[in-house]
């Protein structure tokens, strides 16, 4: 992989490991004078490496680590006042802190199989031990933030080094779990 592409930080110094037992903890913004913190209850799920455009990465990043939890475990702590939403035509509404501009939480309020999660960015955490991510989704979008197309071979072959196996959308269950939703929506599975 060309050595100017970064994954992120964390990616780039390899594989991630969680901790049995994670019950949840504290998201804490960039900011140095009144941080948002964030609570959230329990680990998380569906974590994974993410290339798209609307997610929230670190300096220099070319992918988001991004994952969910259910809305009802999050709860701001402190300094809720400086937290905006991006874009309000967005599926997921991400709060970000206007100081520092880190997404802190983005829940799906709309009708939509998501709908009752919260998107957030785990390496956020204070401490470590949440689910490491699993995949990496929307690979090719990384091209539309100004990768190189060249380097996408090698950045693909360095997410399934790490075990994360690209895809361009999401993981084969939750595409599977939005065709479920949609076919019993539409009532041509049965609940």
């Amino acid at each position: 992989m060309p050595a100017t592409v970064s994954l992120h930080p964390l990616l780039d110094k390899g594989a991630l490991q969680g901790a049995p037992g994670f019950t949840g903890g504290v998201l804490v913004c960039a900011c140095i004078d009144r941080p948002v913190r964030v609570k959230v209850e329990g680990d998380v799920a569906h974590n994974h490496a993410c290339g798209c455009t609307k997610c929230w990465k670190p300096a220099g990043a070319t992918f988001s680590i991004v994952a969910v939890a259910a809305h009802d475990k999050i709860t701001v702590l402190e300094n809720g006042d400086k937290l905006e939403v991006v874009d309000k035509t967005a599926l997921i509404q991400r709060q970000a802190c206007k100081g520092c501009g880190v997404h802190m939480y983005g829940p799906v309020e709309r009708e939509h199989p998501f709908q009752g999660l919260d998107f957030i960015h785990p390496e956020r955490f204070e401490s470590d031990g949440w689910s490491p991510p699993g995949f990496a989704a929307f690979v090719s979008s990384i091209i539309e933030s100004g990768t190189d197309p060249a380097d996408m071979p090698a950045i693909r072959a360095r997410l399934t080094e790490l075990g994360l196996t690209p895809s361009d959308c999401l993981n084969n269950a939750l595409m599977d779990y939005i065709a479920t939703w949609t076919a019993k929506k539409s009532g041509v599975l049965k609940s």
